[in-house]
């Protein structure tokens, strides 16, 4: 018998290989990797693809311009209790300026449900927010993110969880 740590990191590693090898995969500009802790002593690692709404313009420091990408995630959550598995698909807006920008989204998460001990969700579909801020260094963008998951009262109990995430992104194009 499979140990349940490993089994969740196959089936994570499973859909991120069906996510790289479908069609959106021609769409992908970039990668992204995230590390962050949450509630009730939970840490979460995501590596994502994005695929920006347009092409990039030239940063310009005079003025805010508006921006935005799809970001396709896989992810493992850890705590004392349990390892917790999820896939998000999420439309991501942002405001630029110069090197700096500001950020915030509304995503779709398919999430095992049995987060911890003391932490079920009731549905495995998540809604998933998050506000950041950011700075472009090179090729490279940095972000500080807040995110929230819950199911929006879809069913109850509707406990979410709250993470603060850390998030480096490379443009592959």
């Amino acid at each position: 018998m499979m140990n349940p740590m490993i089994r969740k990191i196959a089936v994570a590693a499973a859909a991120a290989v069906l996510l790289l090898s479908s069609a959106a995969v021609r769409a992908i500009d970039g990668m992204a990797v995230e590390i962050g802790a949450g509630e009730e002593r939970t840490v979460m690692l995501r590596l994502s693809v994005t695929d920006r709404w347009r092409k990039r313009e030239p940063r310009r420091p005079e003025g805010w311009r508006l921006a935005g990408y799809w970001e396709y995630t896989a992810g493992l959550w850890d705590n004392p209790d349990d390892s917790t598995a999820e896939l998000a698909v999420t439309p991501v807006f942002r405001f630029e300026r110069g090197r700096f920008y500001v950020e915030g989204a509304i995503g779709f998460h398919l999430v095992q449900t049995h987060i911890s001990a003391h932490r079920s969700f009731s549905t495995a579909f998540q809604f998933g927010d998050h506000l950041g801020a950011g700075y472009y260094f090179g090729p490279y963008d940095l972000c500080l993110r807040v995110q929230h998951l819950s199911n929006g009262g879809i069913a109850q109990p509707n406990p979410g969880i709250n993470f603060v995430l850390v998030r480096l992104h490379y443009p592959l194009q």
